[in-house]
């Protein structure tokens, strides 16, 4: 018993020196986010989206980048503009981007992994976006695409879609610069910024216990030898292909799975597999089956399968790239994994933003942002019909 106690501190006590060391760039990458949802308006982004050429996907992937989400929520939004007149392609492409070209992943990436990291989920996010938009010509066509749209149209919905409906940008005239530094910017920004922490801190935390249980439990020579590290030309070949198959049994979002993918590169997994691992928040089970029930078993297959496609092919071109240019990194020694709790920068960045939440937090109960929460956790009907805009008032 003591020592099943102990392996479980262990795990515990791992998952959270890996939260305190990436609590700073999460409060900021979402309340960047924030600013953004808020003084954007939702309604102008779908004219953008409505085909499939090179235009409409590169708005879509920098909409989606601006826009950040949740897996759940991204995947939620993406049928709401699909619904609204945007072509699934571009639907796709905003959903993948919302996700993996975010600004709070690439922080926490470079912080705890290194810079080459940010800048291959940069590259190989477009990589992947536009082979799943060929792939879509390709397979996503003709009565599947028209089933899906048929099943989109049900209504289906659940408390992530609410989520994804409710529109809290700031309302009224106004340059960008007056309505984001007005009063009703600041509330705006507050229920985006608790909302958005709301619909992750699940699987953030759920990351976090998974990783600290890999990183205390799991011995490293053992990672090296499921990832082939032992044979450098077999590991970069199965890296990629193992990668996205990790990570959709292990139920994690795209921030949450950023602990675990530092703990699979200090066991051995390739630099490619690295990053289609990330990539494959949008293929864990969950998600899979709200894809059948978004748009219907068949396109469910096909929209699972050519993601699958589209993280593998990524990962070996990010693998290829970085290797010819020699930006591969020089060690695995991802510092989330030996993270642990000092006076140092890091902690005094986390008390900063913690502050920063705290007035965020504040703003948003007293504005009303409390039943907006028990909202996420009912019909998304209900949440689409209390859609909240701040236009002229502050409560």
């Amino acid at each position: 018993m003591t020592d099943i106690l102990g392996s479980v501190g262990d795990a515990l006590r791992m998952a959270g020196a890996m939260g305190w060391e990436i609590l700073w760039p999460l409060v900021l990458g979402f309340f960047l986010s924030g600013v953004v949802q808020a003084v954007v308006r939702r309604e102008q982004v779908t004219r953008f989206l409505a085909g499939d050429s090179p235009r409409s996907l590169a708005w879509a992937t920098g909409l989606g980048a601006a826009s950040s989400s949740c897996s759940y929520a991204a995947v939620a939004l993406a049928r709401s503009l699909f619904r609204k007149g945007a072509s699934f392609s571009a639907a796709m492409a905003f959903e993948i981007a919302s996700t993996n070209l975010v600004v709070e992943l690439g922080i926490i990436l470079a912080l705890l992994m290194g810079w080459q990291f940010t800048l291959a989920e940069f590259l190989g996010g477009p990589i992947m976006i536009v082979v799943v938009a060929l792939l879509f010509r390709l397979w996503m066509r003709g009565r599947i695409l028209e089933a899906a749209r048929e099943q989109a149209d049900r209504g289906l919905a659940g408390s992530m879609e609410g989520h994804a409906a409710m529109d809290m940008s700031v309302s009224g005239g106004g340059t960008l610069w007056q309505r984001l530094w007005s009063r009703d910017g600041f509330t705006s920004i507050s229920h985006y910024y608790v909302m958005d922490w709301a619909s992750v801190l699940r699987d953030i935390v759920l990351g976090l216990l998974i990783a600290g249980a890999f990183a205390a439990w799991v011995p490293t020579s053992w990672l090296q030898t499921f990832f082939l590290q032992s044979d450098p030309t077999a590991a970069k070949l199965w890296g990629p292909l193992i990668g996205p198959l990790v990570a959709a049994v292990s139920f994690v979002c795209s921030i949450g799975n950023v602990p675990l993918a530092a703990v699979l590169w200090n066991g051995g997994i390739s630099f490619g597999g690295v990053i289609s691992f990330i990539f494959a928040d949008l293929i864990i089970v969950p998600i899979i089956l709200i894809y059948r029930k978004y748009y219907g078993t068949k396109a469910a297959l096909r929209i699972t399968g050519i993601f699958y496609l589209a993280m593998v092919v990524a990962g070996y071109v990010i693998e290829i790239l970085f290797g010819a240019l020699g930006l591969m990194p020089d060690e695995r020694s991802a510092t989330v994994v030996e993270a642990s709790f000092s006076w140092n920068y890091t902690t005094w960045l986390n008390l900063g933003f913690l502050v920063l939440t705290a007035v965020l937090v504040v703003r948003f109960v007293r504005t009303g942002g409390l039943p907006m929460l028990r909202m996420m956790g009912g019909p998304a009907e209900s949440a689409g019909s209390s859609t909240h805009h701040h236009e002229g008032h502050d409560h």
